[in-house]
């Protein structure tokens, strides 16, 4: 994966793992910010940014990810993030919960956790249309609810890539609608020790504080957030705000 680390204290490293259709680049004001604390690497994702396309599994996408993002551990780390980055952070957190010295989890997307009705026939609806050929119509629905951006107002390039990447949120949809990773498994997230921050937009789509709601139950040690005005892009929307509920994480831990 393609890295970009910015400067920081280099004793204290941390990773910030990005949205789905997004890259590393959007934490580059947040890690500004918080450079007195901790020096932030972001990756982006197979299909992301510069990093090589997804070439298609196995393994599936969210197992790939998982992975390339955990070798990049050598000691404990500050782990952030969002969206799909988020559920990512936390199945390393559940798998080896000595590696992380926090977590901190924006909109974490892992649907298993609270099945909503509406939200997965909306994203089964969204999968075949992708799966029909007809890509570009999925991510401009897929975008109106989750990417907070207008489909009119993006160029034909940019439409190009975010209708590629659609076949990368039909390879992860697995995992989060159904858990396949077993993220969820008893005793899991029961053994996350480190300090656990749950961050969400106040306009975000109602099946996201469900999941907080499950995720916090089982919890160790967990604190809540919600961003006034802030949907689900709201690292890169209300980048100050974001940065500021790191800095109260950080300092936890």
């Amino acid at each position: 994966m393609h890295l970009r680390t910015w400067p920081g204290q280099e004793e204290r490293p941390a990773l910030a793992l990005h949205c789905m259709m997004g890259n590393g680049s959007y934490w580059r004001p947040i890690a500004a910010e918080l450079a007195d604390l901790v020096a932030i690497t972001a990756p982006d994702m197979p299909g992301h940014g510069p990093s090589p396309e997804w070439q298609g599994g196995p393994p599936d996408f969210h197992t790939a990810v998982t992975r390339q993002v955990a070798a990049l551990i050598s000691r404990p780390v500050d782990l952030i993030g969002h969206s799909i980055g988020a559920t990512i952070a936390l199945r390393i957190a559940v798998a080896a919960p000595e590696a992380v010295r926090s977590l901190t989890l924006v909109e974490p997307v892992l649907f298993a956790a609270a099945p909503d009705a509406a939200n997965t026939a909306e994203m089964e609806e969204i999968r075949d249309t992708v799966l029909a050929g007809n890509p570009t119509e999925a991510a401009r629905r897929f975008l109106g609810r989750w990417g907070g951006l207008e489909w009119e107002q993006q160029t034909p390039t940019a439409r190009q890539r975010l209708a590629r990447q659609m076949t990368m949120v039909v390879a992860g949809n697995d995992a989060l609608m159904h858990d396949s990773a077993n993220i969820l498994r008893e005793g899991g997230l029961e053994a996350i020790d480190a300090p656990v921050l749950l961050v969400m937009g106040e306009e975000s789509p109602p099946v996201i504080p469900a999941i907080a709601d499950a995720l916090a139950a089982r919890l160790q040690d967990v604190g809540r957030a919600v961003v006034p005005g802030a949907g689900h892009m709201l690292p890169i929307t209300h980048p100050a705000q974001m940065a500021d509920l790191l800095r109260l994480n950080l300092e936890r831990s």
